[in-house]
């Protein structure tokens, strides 16, 4: 059994999913950022045991072929590290399209408390936003909305309703492909089991009827405490800023 350098400091790191990069499993995700760390030098710390690995921790992450702004995880290091350098050295060393948006001191503690809720934006090109309105009012309007999702331990049916706290419909401003493009923007509580932007597109096909004509582009925008008004989430890093 090796003998590893104690944790002196905890960084919580922000990165995004963009481009063709969305399609990368969590798995893949997890095997590009070691290797990043390695390229770039860290001087990460190791668990003890038998088996040790590094001492990161991942932090609810997007379904695999979805985008994102905002997935968190935060890792241990052996030396004190400059937040700004660290970032410009795994941005350099990880592909484009996994890009690291922002590293911070971790200085307070319960960060996973703190990710209530997800901003999500679904583009639905090709459709109106006069069909996609309609279709949320009558998601809105009932009361519950059970879904099917198969997991690890089978089949399990849940409501995707009462975590939709805000569904707000839009126009792109600018033609897709040549097409119209309605964009839904979803404010979704954090739940057990988590509802997902493809658990709130079944709703839509079952109360609705609602079929797109291409697959949805999905995006996760943020995730953090939940405002008061229910509306919006707020930045998670920030009491780490203070």
């Amino acid at each position: 059994m090796r003998d590893f350098a104690p944790t002196i400091q905890r960084l919580r790191v922000q990165y995004a999913k963009r481009g063709r990069l969305r399609f990368s499993s969590h798995r893949d995700f997890q095997r590009a950022f070691e290797r990043a760390l390695r390229r770039a030098g860290v001087p990460i710390a190791f668990s003890a045991g038998f088996s040790p690995h590094p001492k990161v921790s991942y932090a609810n992450a997007a379904p695999t072929g979805t985008a994102s702004e905002a997935e968190y995880l935060e890792i241990g290091v052996t030396t004190v590290c400059d937040p700004a350098r660290l970032r410009l050295a795994l941005d350099d060393a990880l592909p484009p399209g996994l890009d690291i948006v922002d590293v911070v001191v971790a200085s307070s503690p319960d960060f996973a408390a703190r990710l209530e809720a997800s901003v999500w934006q679904i583009e639905f090109v090709g459709m109106s936003e006069a069909t996609l309105s309609t279709a949320i009012t009558v998601f809105l309007a009932a009361e519950e909305v059970l879904v099917e999702r198969l997991m690890k331990q089978g089949k399990r049916v849940f409501d995707a309703r009462s975590s939709v706290l805000l569904a707000r419909v839009a126009m792109s401003p600018e033609p897709i492909l040549g097409s119209e493009c309605a964009i839904l923007t979803l404010v979704v509580r954090h739940s057990t089991p988590a509802v997902r932007p493809d658990d709130v597109l079944a709703a839509l096909r079952r109360v609705a009827d609602l079929v797109p004509p291409t697959p949805p582009r999905v995006t996760r925008l943020a995730q953090g405490p939940l405002a008061p008004d229910g509306q919006s989430v707020g930045d998670p890093l920030a009491l780490d800023r203070e």
